[in-house]
């Protein structure tokens, strides 16, 4: 069985390289990366992308989505096969998003050929290294308050943990954020058992992975960082021998 690939001769594809491992890049991924003329995408995801002839490397910073997404439209529009690089998913607080965001302000590009192509994200690369903590409902909520106020996001947390839903925290704690985490510890304190598991997957998938799991009590803010996604188990969440699971079936 083969990737199916854009069919017109200028397209934009947004991609997920998942979270680290070169083997949890799809098949699909790699054919529409391999067919491309322009890559594009933040510096560390630009970087895991060998060069050849024939291709152009569009790396920058981050925070600077909309423009990325902006020129990889440009780029496809003049005759480009370009692809817009994400880790994990392209649609779990990545790039998906963003160049539909600067689609609408520029609708003459609609009639490109524009494709999301998956990926693993780090969310679940982390619970299948611990086990199956998501194995009953949960929530994905990105720690980051740089697109939406600390109330909002500690409301949605708030609520998550009344209704007794698993999450997975992208984006803990930051150098400039560093007490964002530590305070949504202590709304989980409120919300939650003290017996609450929660994991700490960092750099999951690549040779620095590192997983830790304690209970909330012994939970501490400088447990995370960047590259780490913290999974909180609800009430029927439990330790099996090395293993991390959340039951099927409901309390």
């Amino acid at each position: 069985m083969t990737a199916t690939k854009p069919q017109s001769a200028r397209w934009v594809v947004v991609a997920g390289l998942g979270p680290g491992s070169d083997g949890m890049v799809t098949p699909e991924v790699s054919a529409a990366i391999a067919d491309a003329t322009d890559i594009i995408g933040y510096i560390p995801y630009v970087a895991r992308i060998a060069p050849r002839a024939g291709l152009t490397l569009h790396a920058s910073d981050n925070r600077v989505e909309l423009d990325r997404a902006g020129h990889a439209l440009e780029l496809a529009a003049a005759g480009g096969r370009v692809v817009v690089v994400s880790s994990g998913d392209p649609g779990v607080f990545a790039m998906a998003s963003a160049l539909f965001e600067a689609l609408e302000s520029a609708p003459q590009y609609l009639d490109l050929d524009i494709r999301i192509l998956p990926g693993i994200t780090a969310m679940l690369a982390a619970a299948a290294a611990a086990g199956a903590p998501l194995g009953h409902d949960f929530a994905c909520i990105n720690l980051s308050d740089n697109l939406k106020p600390f109330d909002l996001l500690a409301r949605r947390v708030r609520l998550c943990a009344q209704a007794d839903l698993a999450m997975a925290f992208y984006n803990p704690r930051s150098a400039s954020r560093p007490d964002t985490f530590g305070r949504i510890l202590e709304i989980l304190r409120v919300e939650c058992a003290p017996h609450t598991l929660i994991t700490f997957a960092r750099a999951v998938s690549t040779p620095e992975q590192r997983l830790e799991t304690v209970t909330l009590d012994m939970a501490r803010p400088e447990m995370a960082d960047m590259r780490t996604v913290v999974l909180v188990g609800n009430s029927a969440t439990r330790k099996l021998g090395r293993f991390i699971y959340t039951p099927r079936k409901a309390l």
